[in-house]
């Protein structure tokens, strides 16, 4: 790709970050404004500090006529946050609407991309199967809107059966001992790319509930000893979560390698990786990495599992190269910051292009990829869910996440394409409606 190009396709992807400026606040009707001269020749007074939330001083004048050092006042009203101004001096265990300024309605891209999606599952064994398939977001987003599902083949029965705290929607059925099976599931999904704007703070809390749960450990991704000493020695003084949120994201694209031979999206076993000290693997890896070290420090954070469904216009390995997605499996993630809400990132894929597209770590190119990466999803590429630590529907024992469709043929339970005992294959084809 010429350095032209590439240039230009960042530009589409990206947009300007730049520092918000606090204006002051203007006095309500009705009061009278206050003065910020020093009060003189008094036993004690002070100046009521002015509306507006900037920082002022305020000053006294002795009983001689002269006056006194300056001494910082407690800054009056609500404070406008930027990047190098700290949020909260806390790491964020909630969120509350009073920390927050006024919520503006969104405002919806402009530019929608629409992929359909087949999944063909044919069955070479006639015992009793039962097979589950990750269906993309059952909630629309901004960048991501499910139009619709259909469905052939001949299936005993059938059901799209959503878990009950929303993180998760899958097309269940069966097949009855002594029948062949296949299936053929068709969705409609529509795409837009997504951006994270530092100047726009107006994003609707969060419910408490699944701010809780993304701070929360999980099977394979635990939130407290190695992975908090990592978190603290990474972090170190920084106050702001997003800054934090950034170093975290910088230590792990230095301090990971890809492996493009693991099967899958990997195992996404942080446990192991931390009491190892090997860093890496694949995408569930890599984004698990920065995920545990988040809730560490007291950040937010989650993998997102999905499936890539057409070509990169940044790295061609960060695409695909025709229709096929049966291996088109991707992890990424995002973080929470109060006023911003969830914050896009995929570090995995930084690591991903220098193993793939044999660069320099010091490339321009990736240097600039590494840059829009944190806080921007290029949306060739759909979300499935965010669940952890999952039940399905008709079993008792968890897993990690789903991913793969699953298969379970006389009680032995196989994973997408390793199941010896289908045919299996994901397309994606992009359509104009």
């Amino acid at each position: 790709m010429k350095r032209r190009h590439f240039l230009a396709s960042l530009a589409a992807l990206s947009i300007p970050i730049s520092e918000a400026l606090a204006a002051p606040t203007k006095p309500k009707p009705g009061t009278k404004p206050t003065s910020s001269k020093p009060a003189t020749n008094t036993r004690s007074s002070s100046a009521k500090p002015p509306r507006g939330g900037r920082n002022v001083t305020s000053s006294t004048t002795n009983r001689r006529g002269t006056r006194a050092a300056a001494v910082p006042a407690a800054p009056a009203g609500p404070t406008v946050h930027t990047a190098d101004a700290p949020i909260i001096e806390k790491p964020p265990q909630g969120t509350t609407a009073a920390k927050l300024p006024p919520v503006k309605a969104p405002e919806p891209p402009a530019e929608w991309r629409t992929y359909e999606i087949t999944t063909r599952i044919d069955l070479r064994t006639s015992g009793q199967t039962r097979l589950w398939l990750p269906l993309p977001l059952n909630q629309d987003t901004l960048y991501q809107r499910t139009l619709g599902h259909s469905w052939e083949g001949n299936p005993s029965n059938s059901t799209m059966r959503r878990l009950p705290d929303g993180d998760l929607e899958v097309f269940h059925c069966h097949w009855d001992e002594g029948r062949s099976g296949s299936l053929t599931l068709k969705t409609l999904v529509t795409t837009a790319d997504r951006h994270f704007d530092i100047t726009k703070r107006t994003v609707a809390p969060e419910r408490e509930d699944i701010l809780r749960r993304n701070l929360q450990e999980t099977k394979l991704i635990p939130n407290d000893g190695l992975a908090f000493q990592l978190g603290e020695r990474i972090v170190g003084r920084i106050k702001d979560p997003v800054a934090q949120a950034k170093a975290i994201y910088d230590w792990v694209i230095d301090n990971t390698t890809y492996d493009p031979s693991l099967p899958g999206c990997g195992t996404g076993d942080v446990r192991k990786q931390l009491v190892s000290g090997q860093y890496g693997g694949r995408s569930a890896d890599i984004n698990g990495l920065f995920v545990s070290i988040c809730r560490a420090v007291g950040i937010p954070a989650r993998c997102v599992y999905g499936l890539r469904t057409g070509s990169s216009r940044l790295f061609r390995s960060l695409g695909l190269s025709g229709d096929d997605a049966t291996r088109g499996h991707h992890v990424r993630a995002e973080f929470y910051i109060p006023g911003y809400g969830w914050i896009p990132l995929d570090p995995s894929d930084v690591r991903k292009v220098i193993a793939m597209e044999a660069i320099s770590e010091r490339d321009s190119k990736l240097l600039a990829l590494r840059r829009v990466l944190f806080g921007v999803w290029e949306m060739n590429w759909i979300a499935f869910n965010v669940g952890s630590d999952i039940t399905l529907p008709g079993q008792q024992i968890p897993q990690a996440f789903l991913l793969h469709p699953q298969l379970e043929n006389g009680g032995s339970r196989n994973d997408g394409p390793n199941a010896a005992a289908t045919q299996y294959s994901i397309s994606s084809r992009r359509v104009e409606l």
